[in-house]
């Protein structure tokens, strides 16, 4: 570890105690004062390099709580990235929101402290997937999710997130939409906005060329929010009766109505601080939970969760300082891509 400056020193004494105020009842005394270390020396490169730091809901508790100039979920990191006038951007969070980050910066520097760092959903469609589909339905719009790369938003009319999907399906004004490639939160938003769905199948067959159908999906799930099941809700309910459940959209459309309420990261978050009491199950990556019992410690969060999202678990302190010493893992989205993709950003970003 490098030697601490006098500046850091100091404040690693501070940050240890808030850590040990938010996480010392699941956290041991040493690994806070590690994670404190590592915190004051990227505070301090931070600084010192014009840096912002922008951390998902996602984040490991220690992160999360300690070294973001801003947290929160995919829109509200979209909105923060077009409006900083840092240098750098330091993405604590996956691959395809540093992508978003340099569509709207190209003259920054944008980081992703852990290259691994993907998406099953990003993953899950291509561009020429995309592609097909507009040939397969032309004229319908293409709304892509936050969570695709940035290929596959370029291809797309305007993007969405979980937080204004519904709100952005409804603003195209359109009889027919084309949704991907989360096939569980396109058959929630259709379920919401009252559409007839259809997720076609890969290979057209020769009479399916027309469309029937009000919302087009796609057959992307995120390998996290489609391991949850209503049988999880129904054993945690016979457990804590009074439990109330909350659900990401990316889980299935039957989990999603088993649930108390369904909302993105940020829309749970505002939930349960509306709610200053009862038991709260959340059904979405376990960090998240983490993060609001430890900003949280009067609300009581269930701890039924083991599912863990692979790719969010890639970033901890200890790279984001390697990011910042090394400038390493620059994420780029070449032209003319970026300009396409940036279009369908601002879309989404005028309707809110």
């Amino acid at each position: 570890m490098a030697v601490l400056s006098a500046v850091t020193s100091r404040s690693v004494a501070a940050i240890y105690e808030q850590l040990q105020a938010r996480l010392g009842w699941f956290a041991p005394a040493a690994e806070l004062w590690y994670q404190a270390e590592l915190a004051a020396q990227i505070l301090e490169l931070k600084a010192a390099r014009n840096a912002v730091i922008l951390g998902h809901n996602y984040m490991e508790p220690a992160l999360f709580h300690t070294v973001p100039d801003y947290v929160g979920d995919s829109l509200e990191l979209s909105r923060r990235a077009a409006a900083t006038t840092c240098e750098l951007i330091v993405f604590c969070g996956v691959r395809f929101m540093a992508e978003t980050a340099h569509i709207l910066n190209p003259d920054k520097t944008v980081l992703i402290p852990a290259l691994p760092a993907g998406c099953s959903l990003a993953e899950s469609i291509t561009a020429e997937d995309v592609r097909q589909l507009r040939a397969r339905y032309p004229g319908v719009p293409v709304v892509a999710y936050i969570n695709t790369y940035a290929e596959v938003k370029a291809e797309a009319d305007i993007c969405c997130t979980s937080g204004n999907a519904v709100a952005v399906v409804e603003a195209l004004r359109s009889d027919t939409v084309i949704f991907v490639p989360d096939e569980y939160l396109a058959r929630n938003v259709a379920q919401e906005t009252g559409r007839h769905i259809i997720v076609p199948t890969r290979r057209p067959r020769p009479h399916d060329t027309t469309v029937d159908y009000q919302m087009i999906g796609w057959h992307g799930r995120c390998e996290v929010h489609e391991r949850f099941s209503v049988a999880d809700i129904h054993q945690a309910r016979q457990a804590l009766p009074d439990v109330v459940v909350l659900a990401h959209p990316e889980c299935a459309p039957e989990v999603v109505a088993a649930a108390d309420f369904a909302g993105s990261t940020s829309a749970m978050l505002r939930f349960i601080e509306r709610h200053p009491t009862g038991r709260f199950l959340l059904l979405t990556e376990c960090a998240m939970g983490d993060n609001i019992a430890a900003a949280y410690p009067d609300r009581e969060l269930v701890r039924m969760c083991s599912i863990r999202c692979r790719h969010m678990n890639q970033i901890r302190l200890a790279d984001t300082l390697l990011a910042l010493q090394r400038t390493q893992y620059v994420v780029e989205v070449a032209e003319p891509v970026r300009s396409r993709a940036r279009q369908a950003i601002e879309r989404m970003l005028a309707i809110g």
